[in-house]
């Protein structure tokens, strides 16, 4: 018995041996490896949005994939192979960290900050970091939303990813600097037998005591007449004669989108001469050059090499243009978009995880140059108005050769030449290289001229012209042999000062003479003083004939007072030959008062001046009273101008030049019954916003009717219009975007439909012991049972809405898809609702759906 029970307490012993080992293991394996749930939760940074990344939940605590959270805000990181640490530098180069977990902290720069042990988890798929972390080290702020499943991140750090979306922002402006949106709705021309749109008008009278009087009018009318623009110029002089040929009459049939035959023309043309025409020319011109201003002719290829994978910038003149992606070796190329005029072409780069660089450059390009391949003519043929009734026509075309040769050729007759009527030609424009260009044009028996521009990349410029004519012509109505002519300006600019400075030499060659003029202007800018000083010197031959200075200054003092004294000095005779002084001061917000004194010294005489300006809101006034020694004179003037909208039966008067110009009325309407048509009932709408890419934007109060004036004519707008103007959020607009053709002398109406939208809500329920909201839970919503018209997700408290349903039968039903992945059941399945038509919008609330799951199933 003894033993027996020896060995009962032995067998004891060793079952609570083996039970404590169990427990032990179990207690440590517990502390070792911690309890937690993976899972992915929606984590929202503020101004970016939002997207899943992998978590760690435990305790109500989350813990965030920082390789995930990472790569979204496009900080570099590298993970290393047994994944227990991850590296890379946080937003900018000089700014290294290393999060590691076998020495358990993180090394940001130059500090290091020490981790708890349950701060920081490694798992199969990478480190784990406690979301609190992040706002500690990072600056990351982060609010867990336990019930939510969600985390809101906030920081005030310019992140790589927000920095990329301001970019891309950018880069979406591309297409409408290059005329490529493609807008929601593009408004064309129509054509109009008659309107009349535009006036302009001006009166000018002076009166001289003991002298001569006279009073000057001139009408301007501007109409749509068969479709084409027509302008009208009526001048009248008390001094003169009424005389057709200082009358003016054309129409202007324009259509930029023919290619063969873009512009006719007929009444009193342009002509384009190289004769010198002393009267008008009536008569017809064809045309294909289009009407709107050409920014550019061709490309340039540029390419080089950066980093692998930078995205590089290309700016012109300030005004993003395009953007590559270098490839793997770092090489990337543009073709750059020749603008007319000086441009300065800058490339920026941009790494993939914030890096930054600019370099910048300058190309010349002229204003006669043409796309490679590009044709253009023009034909005219007319009368002109002279008293031999001579007849004029003339033809010349111009290809571009290659984008740095444009070449033209024509042909010009003129009956009234004596000897060689007939007068072919020929041009020539050629980029030497990228900073010479030259220009020349030959005309048979009359002239050859040349130019050549060159400049430096300190902006400094220098033009040569040269024009040798043939002797005995008499098509130029001049009679020298020779002009030649050198300038050199070079723009000044530093913090708080700009500058200008040009030197121009100009020598003229007669037959038995020559002329020489050259003429230094000096120009700055500093503060509220602004300084211009001119010498002019005249030779003749070996000869000096005369040289003087002019300086004037114009000094803004308080009170709107400007104060502009004005010297000239001859250096001829070392005496100063005149002088002046203007004050102004500004009165009534749009007026100046105005008073002068000069003294001439070389005739001996001296003046004083009283004068009055007024910008009034339909007409710009000016009275001016100047007495010169004994004799008094007075001047008075009037101009303004007005635009007349048929459509909408508004008269506009203004002191704007209206004549050729275009313009927009927006009419926004509310369409209650959704049919994009304008009906009786449906009211205008107040309080839309809108932008467009030129001209002035006028919202009448009286009617809420929006107008765009100062618009060009025949030019593609892009309006975009704010979809949240309105108060009621029922009311959304259909587009956004339209694109619109101007017209010359018409006000284009835009109808805008405002659509009214209605909303559903309701909540979704889990049931687990319980009704709780239940967060995340996609909710389908059908038109007619078929067609989907919306999605929404619900909230955490389990509460959704969907705005944007026009008025019709619907079904919601919450996703199937979504429901077999979690093994739950939705009931009821789908519930039906209708939206009525109101003008204020329907609302249909109250649905609910209630979820249980399958597994009791």
């Amino acid at each position: 018995m003894p033993r027996l029970s020896q060995y009962f307490h032995f067998c004891e012993s060793r079952v609570v041996c083996v039970l404590f080992f169990v427990l032990f293991s179990f207690i440590s394996r517990a502390q070792q490896e911690p309890r937690y749930e993976e899972t992915s939760i929606h984590l929202n940074v503020a101004g970016l949005g939002g997207r899943e990344v992998e978590a760690l939940i435990q305790d109500e605590q989350a813990f965030l994939a920082v390789s995930d959270v990472f790569d979204y805000l496009r900080i570099k990181n590298t993970a290393s192979s047994e994944l227990d640490s991850v590296s890379g530098f946080f937003i900018e180069q000089n700014m290294p960290y290393l999060i590691d977990r076998l020495r358990g902290r993180i090394v940001l720069k130059d500090k290091i900050y020490p981790l708890e042990t349950d701060e920081l988890i490694q798992t199969s798929m990478g480190l784990y970091l406690k979301s609190t972390v992040f706002g500690k080290v990072f600056d990351l702020h982060c609010s867990f939303d336990f019930r939510g499943l969600s985390m809101a991140m906030s920081t005030k750090l310019d992140l790589p990813v927000i920095r990329e979306r301001r970019q891309e922002l950018m880069r979406s402006n591309l297409k409408k600097f290059k005329s490529e949106v493609v807008a929601d709705t593009i408004v064309k021309r129509a054509f109009s037998l008659f309107n009349f749109g535009a006036l302009d008008w001006s009166v000018a009278s002076r009166q001289q005591i003991a002298g001569l009087s006279n009073t000057q009018v001139n009408l301007r009318f501007g109409t749509v007449l068969a479709g084409g623009e027509t302008n009208f110029m009526l001048d009248y002089n008390s001094s003169q004669d009424f005389n057709m040929r200082q009358q003016s009459y054309l129409w202007r049939h324009v259509n930029n989108e023919k290619k063969y035959l873009r512009q006719v023309l007929a009444g009193k043309i342009p002509a384009h001469s190289t004769a010198s025409l002393m009267a008008p020319v009536v008569g017809l011109q064809f045309s294909n050059s289009p009407t709107t201003y050409r920014r550019s002719f061709g490309t340039y290829t540029i390419s080089d090499s950066t980093e692998p994978d930078w995205i590089v910038e290309l700016y012109v003149n300030n005004v993003l243009l395009d953007y590559v992606k270098a490839d793997a070796s770092g090489f990337f190329s543009f073709q750059v978009p020749l603008v007319y005029g000086n441009s300065v072409v800058k490339l920026r780069f941009f790494g993939p995880w914030g890096e930054e660089r600019s370099r910048e450059q300058t190309i010349n390009v002229p204003y006669n140059f043409l796309p490679k391949n590009e044709f253009e003519y023009r034909v005219s043929a007319g009368l002109v108005e002279d008293n031999r009734h001579s007849r004029f026509s003339r033809a010349d075309v111009k290809f571009g050769v290659t984008q740095g040769l444009t070449m033209g050729a024509g042909l010009e007759y003129l009956s009234s030449v004596n000897n060689g009527n007939i007068m072919p030609f020929l041009n020539a424009s050629f980029k030497v290289m990228p900073n010479i260009l030259l220009s020349s044009d030959y005309t048979h028996g009359v002239r050859l001229r040349n130019v050549l521009t060159y400049r430096l990349p300190s902006n400094l410029l220098v033009e040569l012209n040269y024009a040798r004519y043939q002797k005995g012509q008499t098509v130029i109505n001049q009679n020298f042999n020779e002009e030649r002519k050198i300038m050199i300006a070079k723009p000044f600019r530093a913090k708080g000062f700009s500058g200008f400075s040009r030197l121009t030499f100009n020598q003229i060659v007669y037959p038995t003479t020559q002329h020489t003029l050259t003429d230094l202007l000096l120009s700055a800018m500093v503060k509220n003083v602004s300084l211009n000083l001119t010498t002019y010197a005249l030779a003749s031959d070996a000869d000096f004939v005369n040289m003087y200075s002019t300086m004037v200054v114009a000094l803004r003092l308080p009170s709107r007072l400007t104060l502009r004294p004005q010297l000239q000095y001859g250096y001829t005779r070392s005496k100063i030959n005149e002088l002046k002084l203007e004050v102004e001061k500004q009165v009534f917000g749009r007026g100046f008062l105005n008073l002068t004194y000069d003294r001439n010294f070389n005739y001996n005489t001296q003046g004083f001046g009283l004068g009055l300006r007024l910008d009034l809101s339909f007409a710009r006034t000016s009275f001016f009273a100047r007495q010169v020694n004994n004799r008094a004179t007075f001047t008075q003037s009037v101009r303004g101008g007005a635009f007349y909208d048929g459509k909408t039966n508004y008269w506009s008067a203004n002191n704007r030049v209206n004549n050729g110009r275009a313009g927009i009325v927006v009419y926004p309407y509310l369409d209650i019954n959704g049919n994009n048509k304008r009906d009786k009932n449906e009211p205008k709408m107040n309080g839309l916003k809108l932008k467009v890419n030129g001209g002035r934007i006028q919202t009448d109060l009286r009617d809420t009717t929006i107008r765009i004036v100062d618009l060009e004519a025949y030019r593609n707008y892009l309006i975009e219009l704010n979809p949240n103007s309105f108060d009621n959020i029922a009311w959304q607009l259909k587009d956004t975007t339209y694109s619109v053709v101007t017209e010359a002398n018409k006000m284009k109406l835009i109808e805008i439909p405002v659509k009214v939208l209605g909303e559903v809500s309701g909540m979704v329920y889990l049931n687990d012991a319980g009704l709780t909201g239940q967060g995340r839970v996609i909710i389908n919503i059908y038109r007619d049972g078929t067609t989907l018209a919306g999605r929404t997700l619900s909230e955490s408290d389990g509460y959704f809405s969907f705005l944007g349903l026009p008025p019709g039968k619907y079904t919601a039903s919450v996703d199937k898809a979504q429901m077999d992945r979690l093994k739950m059941t939705a009931l009821p399945a789908s519930v039906s609702f209708s939206i009525k038509s109101m003008s204020e919008g329907d609302v249909a609330d109250n649905l609910e759906f209630r979820l249980q799951s399958d597994k009791g199933n």
